[in-house]
C-alpha cells in the first residue's frame, strides 16, 4: 500500500529516531504520569495513518480537487463534492483533534504530529492542507486565548483543563460541523494593518458588534471568524495598533431544522490561480455580533499569539510541496530517454534533482527545529500561568520557557521564508524537467506552480519575513553590542585557525560570514544614523534600520544556511549516517554564503541614495 511516511527514509528519520517525543509528550499531558513508551507509538501510528490517507485517498484525486469549484448559491458555499469526501473521512479518522487536550476532546498529540501530518497532506494535495488546517487549528487558537485571558479554569493538583471559555464551538469543530478563519485583509490594508478600517461598537449593556469587509479570506466560508476590528474610536488611550482589538463572530446561527440565520455575509468566492480546493471568501460584517478575546487594544498582540504556528504550518505545507515536485521530476526523468539515456543521468537534470534532494533535507532540519521550539515555548507557557510562582520548578520551567521563545522567534521567520520561495523554485523547476509536457494541462507540473504561487504572499510576505528577522538579528545586537563582537571574534579566530580537516573549517567560516554580514549593516545604520544627527540613545526600527532593510532578504539567505547547517553538524555527530545530508548541503551553501556576504557589505548603496533623495 501506498504511505508518505513509509516511502520518505528523510521523515521516518524524524519520526523514529530525531525527535525527542518523550519530552513532547511529558508536556503535552502537563507534566502528568503517562506511559511514554505507548504514548510514542501512538503517535508514530497516527502519522503512519496519515500517510496512508493522504497517498492512498487524497493524492489519486488531485485533478478532481483542481478542477471541481465551490459556487456562492443562496448566500451559501456549495463545496465540491470531492472535497466534501475527503473531509468526510477526515472526520471519521478524527484528525480534526490531533493537538487539542483530552479533556476537551482532542487526541492531545504534540504539534510536532500536527505539523508532520500537514506536510503529508500537503504532500498529497496542498490545498487540502489548507483548509485541514483551520479545523483543528482555528479551535486550538480559541483554546489558546481562553488560556491567555483567563477564561480557562485548571485543576492546580493534576493541571488538568476544567472548563474553557469556547468549549461548546470547540467540540462542534472536533465533530467536523463546523470550522474557522482569521480575518484580517482588508482592501486598503494588507501587511499595514493600521489601515484598517473595520470597526467594532459596543452598546450600553456591554455588548459588541463588528462593521466592515474582509478580503481573501481562507475557509472564510465557516461558522467561526476571528476578526481584527478597530477600537480605537472609543478610546482616546488605545491609537495606532494598540487601537485594534481581535473579536470571535460567529457567521450564523444554527436553527435546529438546518436553516442558518447568517450575522455576515458572503459576498463572493474568490476565483484563484491555485489552491482550489481551499475557499477563499470575501465577507462582509454589519453589526455583526461578537466577542471581544482579551483585552480591548490586544487585536496586534492576540494576533502574533498565534502567527508563529501559522507562519511554521506553511513552512510545512511548502515542504509538502517541494516534496510532490521533487518526486514528480525525479519520477519522469527516470523514464523519459534522451540521446541515449534517460535524462536523470544528463549532468545538468542530475544535479538539478541533487540540489532539490538537498535542500528539502535542510529545510525538514530547519521545520522540525522550529516546531520544537514553538511548541515547547507554549506548552511550558500553559504549566507556568497554571502554577503559583512560589513553586518549587516555576523559576526553572520559566527560564525554560523564555529559551524556547527566544529561538522560536528567531527560526520561525526563517522557515516560512525559505519554504515559500523554495516551493515555488521545485515546483518551476518540476515544469522545466517535464520540458513541453509540464507545459501541458493533463499533466500536474503546471498545477503544482501555480499552487506554488501563493505561498511566498500569504500568512506574511516573503518580504515581511525577511524584514522581521533582520530587525530581530540586529536589534540583538543593538541590545548587547559587547557580546556580539566577542561572538564575531571567536567565529573569526575559529574560521580561520580551525585546522582544514572533514567540515569544521569550512562550517566556522559560514558562521563568521553570517555575523560579519550583521557586523557590515549595522555599522552602516551607525553611520546613517550619526549622519542624521539623531540620538543612539534611541532607536526605531522602521527608520533606524533602513540602511539594512535593502538588505534583509540576502541576510535571511544567509542566516537560515548558518542555521540549517549548525542543525546538520549537530545531527551527523548523533547519527553518524546523517554524515552525507551535511556534506551535500555544505557543497551547496559554501560559495552562495560568499555571494551574500559580499553582496551585504558592498551592495544597496546607489539604490538607498536615490531613495534618500526621492524622499527628501
Amino acid at each position: 500500500m501506498a504511505n508518505f511516511l513509509t516511502d520518505n527514509e528523510d521523515l521516518r528519520f524524524y519520526v523514529e529516531r530525531a525527535v525527542d517525543w518523550e519530552r513532547l509528550a511529558k508536556h503535552a499531558h502537563m507534566g502528568r504520569p503517562v506511559d511514554l513508551k505507548s504514548t510514542v507509538q501512538n503517535y508514530r501510528d497516527i502519522l503512519d495513518l496519515v500517510g496512508q490517507f493522504s497517498a492512498e485517498e487524497i493524492a489519486p484525486f488531485g485533478r478532481d480537487v483542481d478542477e471541481q469549484t465551490a459556487v456562492l448559491e443562496e448566500g451559501e458555499v456549495n463545496v465540491p463534492p470531492r472535497i466534501a469526501a475527503i473531509f468526510d473521512r477526515m472526520k471519521e479518522l478524527e484528525l480534526h483533534g490531533l493537538c487539542l487536550p483530552e479533556e476537551v476532546g482532542g487526541l492531545n498529540c504534540p504539534m510536532m504530529v500536527y505539523v508532520l501530518a500537514g506536510e503529508m497532506i500537503a504532500r498529497s494535495e496542498v490545498s487540502v492542507m489548507t483548509h485541514w488546517a483551520f479545523h483543528g487549528g482555528m479551535a486550538m487558537a480559541m483554546l489558546i486565548y481562553s488560556m491567555d485571558e483567563g477564561s480557562t479554569e485548571f485543576d492546580l493538583e493534576d493541571f488538568a483543563i476544567r472548563s474553557t471559555r469556547w468549549q461548546p464551538y470547540i467540540q462542534e469543530i472536533l465533530e467536523g460541523k463546523s470550522w474557522g478563519s482569521m480575518d484580517i485583509t482588508e482592501a486598503h490594508a494588507g501587511s499595514d494593518m493600521a489601515q484598517m478600517r473595520t470597526r467594532a461598537d459596543r452598546d450600553d449593556n456591554g455588548h459588541w458588534t463588528v462593521t466592515g469587509t474582509k478580503i481573501f479570506i481562507t475557509s472564510g466560508h465557516g461558522r467561526f471568524h476571528f476578526v481584527i476590528a478597530r477600537t480605537d474610536h472609543l478610546d482616546d488611550e488605545h491609537t495606532g495598533l494598540l487601537g485594534l482589538s481581535l473579536f470571535l463572530v460567529p457567521a450564523y446561527t444554527e436553527n435546529p431544522d438546518g436553516t442558518r440565520i447568517r450575522h455576515a455575509t458572503l459576498d463572493r468566492v474568490d476565483e484563484k490561480l491555485g489552491h482550489h480546493g481551499s475557499v477563499t471568501v470575501q465577507i462582509t460584517f454589519d453589526r455583526s455580533p461578537a466577542e471581544l478575546i482579551g483585552q480591548v487594544g490586544d487585536g496586534f498582540r492576540n494576533m502574533l499569539l498565534i502567527m508563529n504556528n501559522a507562519r511554521i504550518n506553511v513552512g510545512f505545507e511548502a515542504l509538502g510541496l517541494m516534496e510532490c515536485a521533487y518526486r514528480m521530476a525525479a519520477s519522469y526523468a527516470a523514464d523519459r530517454p534522451a540521446m541515449g539515456k534517460t535524462i536523470d543521468k544528463h549532468e545538468l537534470i542530475a544535479d538539478m534533482l541533487d540540489e532539490m534532494r538537498t535542500d528539502i533535507q535542510g529545510l525538514r532540519a530547519l521545520g522540525v527545529e522550529a516546531a520544537f521550539h514553538e511548541e515547547m515555548s507554549q506548552r511550558l507557557k500553559l504549566r507556568t500561568q497554571s502554577m503559583s510562582k512560589d513553586a518549587p520548578e516555576f523559576f526553572q520551567l520559566n527560564k525554560e520557557f523564555e529559551f524556547h521563545k527566544s529561538y522560536s522567534r528567531l527560526t520561525t521567520p526563517l522557515i516560512k521564508f525559505l519554504g515559500a520561495e523554495k516551493a515555488v523554485e521545485f515546483a518551476r523547476r518540476n515544469m522545466q524537467i517535464h520540458g513541453g509536457s509540464g507545459y501541458m494541462c493533463e499533466y500536474d507540473a503546471e498545477k503544482l506552480l501555480r499552487d506554488s504561487l501563493v505561498l511566498p504572499i500569504y500568512e506574511g510576505t516573503t518580504q515581511i519575513q525577511a524584514l522581521m528577522a533582520t530587525k530581530d538579528h540586529l536589534g540583538a545586537i543593538l541590545r548587547a553590542p559587547g557580546r556580539f563582537m566577542a561572538s564575531m571574534i571567536m567565529a573569526w579566530l575559529k574560521a580561520w585557525l580551525t585546522p582544514p580537516l572533514g567540515c569544521k573549517r569550512r562550517l566556522a567560516q559560514i558562521r563568521w560570514r553570517a555575523l560579519h554580514a550583521q557586523f557590515a549593516l549595522i555599522v552602516r545604520v551607525v553611520i546613517a544614523k550619526w549622519r542624521r544627527g539623531t540620538s543612539m540613545k534611541h532607536w526605531d526600527p522602521k527608520s533606524d534600520f533602513a540602511p539594512a532593510l535593502l538588505q534583509a532578504e540576502n541576510l535571511s539567505a544567509i542566516l537560515v544556511d548558518r542555521v540549517i547547517l549548525d542543525l546538520l553538524a549537530r545531527q551527523a555527530q548523533d547519527f553518524p549516517d546523517r554524515q552525507d545530508v551535511l556534506e551535500r548541503y555544505l557543497e551547496r551553501a559554501e560559495p552562495r554564503s560568499r555571494y551574500l556576504h559580499e553582496k551585504i557589505r558592498r551592495g544597496g548603496r546607489r539604490l538607498l541614495d536615490q531613495l534618500t533623495e526621492q524622499q527628501a
